[in-house]
């Protein structure tokens, strides 16, 4: 049906109607179908998503969408609006097709669009910004979401503009304002592009005012403030204060707020809101994984314990891994707002399929954070954290009854210090634990872009006492790109060994051996089935590991999500060995579904190398699959 004018479209629709609904009312054709061809800078979806006009969902207990003349007509123009926002002035709807079925009841609606050619930005020139240090103004150069070549986007200048204007304001320069001009390019559809600041005067953060605290003292909201009267102007140490704030976990809203006059003075004071949430707090917890089986948790904790915003909690898990009461103590404030101290002290039980591991005992652990206002030109703010810990925990451990059933592995079991006739040992665990993280992801829960690093370093015994002496060293990295903000590509490489000043079977207690497979490394196989063999067959785990996992992550349908994945990594006998060429390869497709907690996640992993002579339930691999249920990314 083609549409050369708004007089023929209005003609063209109200005959559709009449013809369709001689004897129906305005409402009563569903809409079973809206698609578009021509659009190439814009997806369909994104078109969707500001029209009225919708198709019906395909599943029977969805939501039916009908059509209305109105709502369509308005339709068509908002289009074109969209489209000359993001830099098409000349695109247009060229037709459209609507196909009724045959009792003229449903409607299936085909829009073709022509884009036009795009005005784009030629060049893009920045005025005014000398004041800002030559590093900034490098980064900003190559950091805004303008880009030279691209269409001028209305919603990107408006964010570009934006983030000049926090740079300003980052570098003691409240009450900046910066100009957009637009000038002609070397054609019709080339435009140059113009950011002209005006910076204004230097300011200082002035006198702090804190209110809404009651039982919360004015000390402890002061102390989480990156700033002080006198410090240069910055938006960013406003936007950390506000997040120290919420991280005490004390305030159910905190809002740090310059106030400006209007004579613009050089000294600008601070407003500090806070609301109080409650000070006791009991979460529950129930889950269900194919590796944890049933799970249920109780956590209490008391925020602002004795006051100063310390925490103090217990714990208590079950579940067909692990269990037990930990109690915990937190000291956020430990000589600055930066340093925290924690004790925690346990009694738990881990039930791996390779040992099961009784703990009793506690650490006590000092963390050092550091943030720097990376702010808006890099447009997330990278976070390190340092922590030092000690531990000093007693440990009863077993193996596993078919392992203590293995004949063949019965010299090991010696060598490991336990009785062979039961496969049991004890020992105590005194231990230094140094951990260094570096996290630039947008999300803790299910991060879109960036990456994050992290190193662990453990040394037990010597001058540390306790029954053994080992070093170990793991490392991790993960990155995130997210593709034309829909697909996700996500990988992690991780590694280590752990090794002893002698004889590392008696040095180094079996349950710190390393294991792979499992719902967050190797998918292919069920958990722990990846490691050195015994002679008979069954998993004894070993020394070094490596591992990498590689993701497409993939919008279906509103919250549901597909994945592809390829997994790859093995287990190694002896310290520092890593044998790259004898790697263990699975593939396969997963489903995540996003909730409130974070997605909910389905694998069927496919082994592409299996392990020869593997016994899983005491029997001969049968099967190269592995089904996993869980919440949460793989990583």
């Amino acid at each position: 049906m083609p549409t050369t004018s708004p007089t023929l479209r209005a003609v063209t629709l109200t005959a559709l109607l009449f013809g369709v609904a001689a004897c129906k009312e305005e409402g009563a054709v569903k809409v079973t179908g809206f698609t578009f061809e021509g659009n190439q800078a814009v997806t369909s979806a994104q078109l969707k998503q500001v029209l009225a006009t919708q198709a019906s969902s395909k599943l029977p207990w969805g939501t039916r969408q009908y059509f209305s003349r109105e709502q369509f007509e308005a339709d068509l123009k908002r289009i074109v609006a969209f489209y000359t926002d993001r830099g098409f002035p000349n695109a247009r709807v060229t037709s459209f097709n609507a196909q009724l079925n045959e009792d003229q009841t449903a409607v299936k609606i085909d829009v073709t669009i022509d884009e036009g050619q795009p005005l784009q930005a030629e060049r893009v020139v920045l005025e005014g910004f000398e004041g800002l240090p030559a590093e900034h103004r490098t980064t900003l150069d190559t950091s805004l979401p303008l880009k030279a070549s691209q269409p001028l986007d209305r919603a990107i200048l408006q964010a570009s503009r934006e983030t000049l204007l926090d740079e300003l304001r980052d570098h003691g320069h409240p009450y900046a304002s910066v100009r957009i001009g637009e000038t002609p390019g070397s054609d019709d559809h080339q435009r140059v592009i113009t950011f002209h600041a005006e910076p204004g005067p230097v300011a200082r953060h002035g006198e702090i005012d804190i209110s809404g605290n009651t039982s919360v003292s004015d000390n402890v909201v002061r102390r989480q403030l990156s700033f002080k009267p006198g410090d240069l102007y910055q938006l960013s140490k406003l936007r950390e204060s506000q997040r120290r704030l919420y991280g005490l976990e004390l305030f159910n809203f905190a809002n740090v707020q310059p106030l400006q006059a209007e004579e613009k003075p050089t000294i600008v004071p601070t407003r500090v809101t806070v609301t109080e949430g409650k000070h006791r707090k009991v979460t529950f917890g129930v889950g269900y994984g194919t590796e944890e089986k049933a799970r249920a948790e109780v956590d209490w904790r008391h925020v602002n314990f004795f006051g100063g915003a310390r925490t103090a909690g217990v714990l208590a898990r079950y579940s067909g891994l692990d269990g037990g009461v930990r109690l915990n103590f937190n000291q956020p404030y430990l000589f600055s707002p930066a340093y925290s101290l924690s004790l925690t002290g346990q009694v738990w039980h881990a039930d791996e399929p390779a040992f099961d591991l009784e703990t009793r005992g506690g650490r006590a652990t000092v963390t050092r954070q550091f943030a720097r206002g990376g702010g808006p030109i890099l447009g997330r703010r990278p976070t390190m954290t340092l922590s030092l810990a000690y531990a000093n925990e007693w440990e009863s451990f077993s193996i596993s009854n078919e392992a203590l059933n293995d004949l063949t592995f019965r010299d090991e079991l010696i060598a490991l210090g336990l009785d062979p006739r039961f496969g049991t040992g004890t020992g105590q665990r005194s231990a230094l634990l140094l951990d260094a993280s570096r996290n630039m992801t947008d999300n803790l829960v299910d991060a879109k872009r960036g990456y994050l690093a992290s190193v662990h370093m453990e040394k037990a015994g010597s001058i540390l006492g306790g029954t053994y002496d080992y070093y170990e060293l793991t490392g991790e990295g993960r990155y995130y790109l997210s593709v034309a903000n829909k697909a996700v590509i996500a990988a992690q490489v991780r590694g280590g060994s752990i090794a002893a000043d002698g004889d590392s079977d008696a040095l180094v207690p079996f349950q710190k051996r390393y294991f792979l497979g499992g719902a967050s490394n190797l998918r292919g196989w069920g958990r722990f089935e990846v490691s050195p063999l015994s002679g008979g067959g069954l998993p004894i785990g070993g020394t070094t590991f490596m591992n990498f996992s590689a993701e497409l992550r993939v919008p279906v349908w509103s919250a549901l999500g597909g994945v592809i994945f390829l997994d790859g990594g093995n287990v190694w006998t002896d310290s520092w060995d890593f044998n790259l060429s004898d790697l263990r390869y699975d593939v396969g497709p997963g489903l995540r579904y996003t909730t409130p907690i974070g997605p909910l996640r389905v694998d069927l992993g496919y082994q592409l190398n299996p392990l020869p002579g593997l016994l899983v339930n005491g029997k001969e691999q049968t099967r190269r699959f592995r089904f996993h249920f869980s919440f949460g990314q793989a990583f």
